[in-house]
């Protein structure tokens, strides 16, 4: 099997949930958190998320057993052959965390971090030589999510982000490639700009914060979770695809565009999307939502497997 010994470095929501889908895919898992809690909040993050994942068809060959706790970074990263990095965003935690692990790394062994606000670039600056460092960035939760954003750059070793994404196949993700270097990435720049005009409709009074949630999951969400959207705009003008579509269509979107909000995220609009989010949640709390959220996302997943 490929890279059988795995570390998860970080053990927060995003490291635990990489460390259930490494533990499923057969591989040992070494976790290191500062947290005194982590093992505790790991070993029940897993049990939780086992079921589902032997839902998906993902556990045959794993065990929640090949996991082991680690006191400090350079202990988890010895012998491991893949390592997936989930510290804290800030530059200075990650530099830190790097300059440790650095001299315990086993020839060859991959280093992927989970970042989804800093870039490869700053992150390369913790390094000696960060050939072994690439992005790794998944959506949450990464057990279920499938997406992985995988970048390296003239830094980055030798086929060693190919490597990467070929290892993310292996386990079930879908990898797609950074070519350019922008803060954010892809995916979350697709979500920001779509979240951006949901909050200035929200904010100009054109519908409730619920409603405009609604009208992305039962409307153009579900057919984002089918085809991306210049996809399915490919196939709004018939037979004529896409051009005829831009054809027909070019003058509507400029008009939108022009007209699209800049709201930010100041203490009155953040006060009127948080009462909204609750309007809409109604009596549900966080644990039952986030149950809610799996269990649909991985009754998709089922669905839409034999399409993929």
């Amino acid at each position: 099997m490929q890279y059988e010994r795995t570390a998860c470095l970080g053990a927060g929501v995003i490291g635990a949930s990489w460390t259930a889908l490494f533990l499923a895919s057969g591989r040992s898992v070494a976790v290191y958190d500062p947290s005194p809690e982590a093992e505790k909040t790991v070993r029940d993050y897993v049990e939780t998320a086992w079921p589902t994942l032997t839902q998906m068809g993902l556990t045959e060959n794993g065990t929640p057993d090949a996991i082991t706790f680690h006191s400090t970074a350079a202990d988890a990263a010895r012998g491991a052959a893949f390592i997936q990095e989930s510290v804290p965003e800030r530059v200075a935690i990650k530099h830190a965390l790097f300059a440790e692990i650095e001299p315990a790394l086993t020839p060859g062994t991959i280093v992927a971090s989970s970042a989804s606000g800093l870039t490869l670039g700053q992150m390369q600056e913790g390094w000696s030589d960060p050939a072994p460092l690439v992005l790794g960035h998944p959506f949450n939760p990464p057990h279920l999510v499938p997406l992985v954003e995988v970048m390296g750059n003239d830094r980055t070793g030798p086929g060693i982000a190919d490597a990467a994404a070929a290892f993310y196949d292996s386990i079930g993700k879908v990898t797609v490639r950074i070519r350019k270097e922008v803060p954010g990435h892809v995916a979350n720049r697709l979500q920001a700009a779509v979240w951006r005009e949901a909050i200035h409709l929200a904010v100009e009074g054109v519908a409730s914060v619920g409603d405009i949630d609604k009208a992305m999951w039962a409307g153009p969400g579900l057919r984002w979770a089918a085809m991306g959207p210049t996809a399915c705009f490919s196939m709004g003008a018939g037979p004529g695809g896409l051009q005829a579509f831009c054809d027909h269509f070019r003058d509507t979107f400029n008009g939108w565009w022009d007209d699209m909000g800049k709201p930010y995220l100041d203490d009155k609009t953040i006060a009127l999307i948080v009462a909204g989010a609750a309007e809409a949640a109604g009596d549900e709390g966080h644990a039952d939502m986030l149950a809610r959220r799996d269990a649909m996302i991985t009754a998709m997943q089922q669905v839409l497997r034999p399409y993929r």
